[in-house]
């Protein structure tokens, strides 16, 4: 049996109990371009990727590589073709998608995408999130020489959650400075407060989404969180 063959889509399955109020099939042009992360039906996370060439229900997957492990390539040689949901965040809307479909192993990390439907739209994000119990720090947009610590609480390639007893509010901005992996370089990010939760103890949680970021600084994002969950899950 090949890879994940056990998530191939049954013949006649429905997904009964998803909102399917935006499944328009003319509504995927808009998603084109966004970055998804693919996942199981489980829930999963197999890769990291950017949406492209979207024509009615097809489309087509253009992996990110990691030069850390070989798994991305596994699955690709060892796929003939898996049911997928793709969890990404449309900018123009700011609003989360989740999308259903079918992929095909193409060229060299390329996936062919068929029966795209989108299932749910959402005001909030959607990419992955690791959890981490990481120490960072912050400073003002005011002043970088003042350094905060702080905990970074979870991850994603759209935003973070941060602990810290600085007090913020929404709508405030600042640089996380936080690194991920110990051979990896510091990572720094400028962030916007969206939600801001009060704790005991004169401690405060920050639910930030990251701005300015250049296309390079999200793939590498993205390929430093890819890396972390794999070494969380072979217990490393």
């Amino acid at each position: 049996m090949k890879l994940f063959d056990i998530f191939k889509k049954k013949n006649g399955e429905d997904t009964a109990g998803e909102s399917r109020g935006a499944s328009d099939i003319m509504a995927l042009e808009m998603y084109s371009g966004m970055r998804v992360v693919v996942e199981t039906p489980e829930g999963q996370m197999l890769f990291i990727a950017k949406l492209e060439d979207l024509r009615g229900n097809k489309a087509r997957l253009r992996q990110y590589s990691d030069a850390d492990t070989n798994q991305d390539m596994d699955i690709h040689q060892e796929t003939e073709h898996m049911y997928v949901k793709l969890r990404g965040y449309n900018d123009r809307e700011r609003k989360a998608v989740l999308i259903e479909g079918i992929i095909t192993p193409g060229e060299k990390h390329i996936w062919e995408m068929d029966e795209l439907k989108v299932i749910r739209v959402e005001n909030e994000r959607a990419f992955f999130r690791l959890s981490t119990d990481l120490d960072a720090a912050l400073t003002t947009v005011e002043n970088e020489e003042d350094r905060h610590p702080c905990k970074l609480l979870n991850i994603s390639v759209g935003g973070a959650a941060v602990g810290a007893e600085r007090r913020f509010y929404k709508g405030d901005r600042f640089m996380l400075r936080v690194k991920l992996l110990e051979d990896r370089p510091t990572s720094i990010m400028y962030c916007e407060v969206l939600r801001v939760i009060e704790k005991k103890d004169s401690w405060f949680e920050y639910g930030c989404q990251f701005i300015d970021l250049t296309e390079a600084d999200q793939e590498q994002i993205a390929r430093n969180i890819s890396v972390v969950q794999r070494k969380k899950r072979e217990g490393k």
